[in-house]
């Protein structure tokens, strides 16, 4: 009957191994279902990816300037006139074109302003092309050699928008923009000397370098926008409205011959800027089109989509074979503890037998050295069977082994929030940079979304952000932070004066947001703070994308 029972026991056991066996083959197929899913859904995605960034790639492959940014150079343009008074009679001498290489300073053509060397009663205006009014000026440096001078205006709180200059290479057939004031333009209009005087919009004509030939009487851009009479002293834009040049001069034209013109490179004018200490604004940074950046975005974005479903495929299996090796170990180990389990209670139904056997015999000395026997492997049955791990154990130690396996590198640990004083650096690659400065931008950010002490972002649902409206700059600029990755990111919107007017309008009917409100304040500021980017135009003129990190110790020595 024992015997019997014991039987019954091992095939019971054996049964019990043959549908845990089972159990663990089911897992495994099914885990490996699911890593075939998410390979052919990675590998969809991956096409979806592609074939998006192919759309976005299919227009002309050749850079186009953006309207925009011409427009917003042609901001820093002003038309320069030459006046004289005679009693109260105003006479208009002669008038050209300037554009501002900071906000009270503006660069023209030497020859502009020759007329003022044979007639010191003559006086300089500039008129600007936005606004109600001009300002005069006054001869800060002259340079004939290269034609080249630069004003400065006498009325305390006149203020122009700088012009930004670039100093990279210009490639031979790149286009280029002209904008000024030329004469036969306001002469087919018929306008007066009181429309002359007052500020009206700058004309803008394209056209493309020529490169290889240049002045002998200075460094020359060669260039086939169309200027005339006026434009002298007007500035040669690039595709994102930089400063390449300064227009001088151009051909005769005689019966059908083509014109062709030229500007003083962008040598002449940082020699001539240098030589009398004036800093403009200047970039090296290339030229991108929106269509650039987009498609460069799209391959980032599809990038990063793929990386994270490897990433995610990756863990997947890491995961997989630690939940698969720690099945095999418990399973291995309940198996030998319910192996020696029923091997110490077959040992101790014999040596019961056996006991029982002599107590017949009147053995007692051999009878209680088998009892003993018989209790202690009873004991170490049940020890056996009670130490065998749980199946509960599987998660615990595979989710060790992994933890395990990222304390050797085999993991990425997470970030916490960035906070305090750190320094942004911009990322080129995921910038469109026009007019702005490259260089790195320190910011102190607090958890509650003060940055800097003194600026109150908004809390919406893409996260932290602010609509910066200032009073003396037309530039709006759409401010985003993310603490998590560190990622700051800035569009700035270069605005005419109407529009800029309307937007300030819109800011001062909000309440000034302070700093330490608290997160229902940041998030109620955020209703003001979009119905200010819908002021705004559809794309901005720059994105600007910085990749924040902690500022080193002022204290701790490099």
């Amino acid at each position: 009957m024992r015997a019997a029972a014991a039987s019954r026991r091992l095939r019971s056991k054996r049964s019990a191994k043959a549908i845990e066996r089972a159990a663990v083959a089911l897992q495994q197929a099914g885990k490996a279902g699911k890593q075939r899913r998410m390979a052919r859904i990675a590998r969809l995605f991956a096409l979806i990816a592609t074939f998006a960034a192919l759309l976005v790639t299919l227009p002309a492959t050749r850079l186009a300037a953006e309207p925009a940014d011409i427009a917003a150079a042609a901001r820093s343009v002003v038309r320069i006139v030459l006046v004289s008074r005679d009693g109260d009679q105003l006479s208009l001498v002669g008038h050209g074109s300037g554009v501002a290489v900071a906000p009270n300073r503006i660069l023209t053509n030497a020859h502009v302003i020759a007329p003022l060397q044979e007639d010191d009663t003559i006086r300089i205006g500039v008129v600007p092309s936005e606004g109600k009014n001009g300002w005069f000026a006054k001869v800060v440096a002259v340079s004939p050699g290269n034609d080249l001078a630069l004003l400065e205006l006498t009325e305390t709180g006149a203020a122009l928008p700088a012009a930004t200059l670039y100093t990279g290479p210009v490639a031979d057939g790149q286009d280029v923009y002209a904008v000024g004031y030329p004469g036969n333009v306001d002469l087919a209009q018929g306008y007066s000397i009181g429309d002359i005087t007052a500020p009206s919009a700058p004309v803008k004509t394209r056209g493309n370098i020529s490169a290889g030939r240049s002045s002998k009487q200075f460094d020359t851009l060669l260039h086939t926008a169309p200027i005339g009479a006026g434009n002298s002293g007007g500035p040669l834009l690039d595709n994102c409205g930089r400063v390449v040049g300064i227009n001088s001069f151009g051909t005769i034209s005689q019966d059908a011959d083509s014109e062709f013109y030229f500007a003083a490179s962008m040598r002449e004018v940082s020699r001539f800027l240098l030589g009398v200490k004036a800093k403009p604004q200047t970039t090296g940074a290339p030229c991108r089109s929106l269509a650039d950046f987009s498609r460069d975005e799209a391959a980032r974005a599809a990038g990063e989509k793929e990386r994270a479903f490897e990433a995610q495929r990756v863990a997947s299996v890491a995961e997989d074979k630690a939940r698969t090796e720690a099945q095999l170990a418990v399973i291995g180990e309940r198996e030998n503890g319910m192996a020696i389990a029923g091997l110490a209670l077959l040992l101790a139904l014999a040596t019961g037998g056996a006991g029982l056997f002599l107590l017949t015999k009147q053995r007692q000395r051999d009878v209680i050295i088998a009892a003993v026997l018989t209790v202690g492997l009873l004991g170490g049955a049940v020890t056996a069977w009670l130490l065998r791990p749980s199946l509960s154990e599987i998660g615990t130690r595979a989710d060790a082994a992994l933890a395990e396996a990222s304390k050797g590198g085999k993991g990425k640990p997470q970030a916490g929030d960035l906070s305090g004083n750190l320094v942004c650096v911009l990322d080129l690659q995921r910038s469109r940079v026009t007019v702005s400065s490259t260089a790195d931008t320190p910011l102190f950010w607090r958890a509650d979304g003060c940055a800097d002490q003194r600026d109150q972002y908004a809390s919406g649902s893409d996260g932290w952000f602010r609509v910066s409206v200032p009073n003396g700059d037309e530039t709006v600029t759409v401010a985003r932070f993310d603490p998590a990755s560190g990622v700051y990111q800035a569009e700035r919107y270069l605005l005419d004066l109407t529009t800029m007017a309307g937007v300030r309008a819109e800011r001062d009917k909000q309440p000034a947001a302070q700093c330490g409100g608290g997160l229902d304040a940041a998030r109620r500021m955020a209703s003001g703070q979009l119905a200010l980017k819908a002021m705004l135009p559809a794309t901005p003129n720059e994105r600007l994308v910085y990749n924040c990190s902690k500022a080193a110790d002022p204290g701790t020595k490099q």
